[in-house]
C-alpha cells in the first residue's frame, strides 16, 4: 500500500478502505507523507466525495491521531455542544451554564475566531483575568466542582485535523461536507462527552448558505457521533441576520450576562433554551423536549445558570464584579450611531456583511496571529421585520477612532435593507436532526 495508489483510487472514484485512510492519516501526522500528496488526496476527495463509511473512518483516524480526554473520573452525564459558527454567536456562555445548572457536566474546549465569525475563547478573554489555558488536572477539577469549565483547544488533541485544515485552507478544499464533518466530529469525540448537541447554522453569516446543505452536514455529523456511541443531535438554525443584538467580544459577554438574568434578546434567549433543552433531553432527565426547554427556562429564571457562569469565571481567574458592573469590561473610546435613512420595515440584515464590519473594527482577525480588540463592535437596536421611522437608531458602532467608525457605518448602510411592505423573517430554528432523520419545525416545511 502506498499514497500513489490511494490517490489514484480516489481520483478514479473508488471507495477508500479503512486501512487506506488510516495509512494516510498516520503517515501524514508522522511526517512520512508530504504535503503535496495529502493535498492531492484532499482534492480527489473534494471532487469525488466521500461516502458515509469513508467519512466515519476518516473521523476515527483523525480522532486517534492524538490524545483523547478521559472524563470517566467525573461523576454524572458529560455533555458538549458545538456551533458551526456565525455572527453574534455567544451561545456557549449561556447554554453551558444552563446545562450545568440542570445537573449535567459540561467540559468544553473552544477555539478562537478567524474571519467574520467570533471565537468563544476570544470573548471570554475580554473578562479581566480569565484564564483560557488550563492544565488537564485543573480543567477536570473545575468540571467536578462547578459542573462547567471552558478552556482553549489542546494541540495534543486531533493533530491530524490541525494539519489537514491548514492544507485545506490553501488548496480550496474547505467547502466539502464530509471533510467539514470529519474535522468537527473528530474534535468533539476527542473531548470524551457522553452527549453532543450541535447547532448547525445556515444563511449569509454561516458557512453553509443553504438550509439543505446544513441539514446534510448535520445528518453526517449525527451519524458519526452515534457510530462512536455518543447520543448526538443537531438543531438547524438561521444565521441570515446576527444572533441577538451584540457583535463584538466584550459586547457579547454583556449580552450573555443579560440573557442569564432573563433580560436578553428574544431570539438569542430562544435558541439558548432550545440547545440547553436538547442537551437535557439527550441526557434523559425529562421525558419530552418541551419539558426540557421549560427546565432550561427555569434555570434562567431562578438565576442558577447565572450563578454557574459566575462560578466558572471566578474559578478560572476572571473578575466576577462584571456581573454587577458590566462597565468593567473593556470599553471603546468612541461611539457612532447608525440611523435609518427612511421609514419602512427592515427587510434584511446581511449577517456576513455585519461580521466583516466588526472585523474592520478589530473585533476579529484575518490571520491566526492577529490580535483582536475586545472592546469594539456593533450593537443593533432592531431585528428583521421591525418597523422604523426615518432617523430611528438602527445600531451603535463602538470603535477606537471615528475614521474607522465611519468606514463601518458605510458598510452597515449597505448591509441593512429597508422595504415598505411588512416582512416576515425566517424562523430562527428550522428543524432538528437526530439518528432517525430530519424533523422540520417550520410550518412551510411540515406542510
Amino acid at each position: 500500500m502506498g499514497m500513489y495508489e490511494i490517490i489514484r483510487n480516489k481520483r478514479d472514484g473508488k471507495i477508500l478502505s479503512k486501512d487506506e485512510i488510516e495509512f494516510w492519516i498516520k503517515g501524514y501526522v508522522d511526517g512520512n507523507i508530504p504535503d503535496y500528496q495529502s493535498a492531492a488526496l484532499l482534492m480527489a476527495a473534494f471532487i469525488r466525495g466521500l461516502n458515509e463509511q469513508e467519512t466515519i473512518d476518516l473521523t476515527m483516524a483523525m480522532l486517534h491521531s492524538g490524545e483523547i480526554i478521559d472524563l470517566s473520573s467525573i461523576p454524572g452525564i458529560k455533555a458538549d455542544k458545538h456551533s458551526t459558527g456565525g455572527v453574534g454567536d455567544k451561545t456557549t456562555m449561556v447554554v453551558a451554564p444552563i446545562a450545568a445548572a440542570a445537573g449535567l457536566k459540561v467540559a468544553k474546549m473552544s477555539g478562537r475566531g478567524l474571519g467574520h465569525t467570533g471565537g468563544t475563547i476570544d470573548k471570554l478573554e475580554s473578562i479581566s483575568g480569565f484564564r483560557t489555558s488550563l492544565s488537564p488536572e485543573e480543567f477536570l477539577d473545575n468540571v467536578r466542582k462547578h459542573g462547567i469549565a471552558v478552556t482553549g483547544q489542546s494541540k495534543q488533541l486531533t493533530p491530524a485535523d490541525a494539519l489537514l485544515y491548514a492544507l485545506r485552507d490553501v488548496t480550496a478544499t474547505v467547502d466539502s461536507i464530509p471533510l467539514i464533518a470529519a474535522s468537527i466530529m473528530s474534535k468533539k469525540l476527542a473531548l470524551g462527552a457522553d452527549i453532543i448537541v450541535l447547532d448547525v447554522t445556515y444563511g449569509s453569516g454561516a458557512f453553509m448558505k443553504k438550509a439543505a446543505d446544513a441539514i446534510n452536514l448535520a445528518k453526517i455529523m449525527v451519524t458519526i457521533g452515534e457510530a462512536a456511541g455518543k447520543k448526538t443531535s443537531a438543531l438547524i438554525t438561521s444565521m441570515e441576520q446576527p444572533l441577538g443584538y451584540a457583535v463584538g467580544n466584550a459586547l457579547e459577554i454583556k449580552e450573555a450576562i443579560l440573557t442569564l438574568k432573563g433580560e436578553g434578546p428574544d431570539d438569542f434567549h430562544q435558541l439558548c433554551c432550545a440547545l440547553a433543552g436538547e442537551m437535557i433531553f439527550q441526557a434523559g432527565l425529562l421525558a419530552d423536549r418541551d419539558s426540557c426547554i421549560a427546565l432550561a427556562e427555569e434555570k434562567i429564571n431562578d438565576r442558577s445558570a447565572l450563578k454557574k457562569f459566575m462560578n466558572m469565571v471566578g474559578a478560572q481567574g476572571g473578575d466576577t464584579k462584571i456581573f454587577e458592573k458590566p462597565e468593567l469590561l473593556p470599553n471603546a473610546k468612541e461611539k457612532l450611531a447608525f440611523f435609518s435613512p427612511t421609514s419602512g420595515f427592515i427587510h434584511s440584515i446581511d449577517a456576513e456583511a455585519v461580521g466583516f464590519a466588526a472585523l474592520t473594527l478589530g473585533a476579529g482577525r484575518k490571520i491566526k496571529e492577529e490580535k483582536i480588540d475586545p472592546a469594539v463592535g456593533i450593537v443593533f437596536k432592531h431585528k428583521v421585520g421591525d418597523y422604523l421611522r426615518r432617523e430611528d437608531k438602527i445600531a451603535n458602532i463602538y470603535c477606537q477612532n471615528l475614521l474607522v467608525g465611519c468606514q463601518v457605518l458605510n458598510l452597515l448602510q449597505k448591509a441593512v435593507k429597508i422595504s415598505s411592505p411588512p416582512y416576515q423573517p425566517d424562523e430562527l430554528i428550522y428543524g432538528l436532526v437526530t439518528k432517525d432523520g430530519f424533523f422540520p419545525f417550520s410550518q412551510e416545511e411540515r406542510a
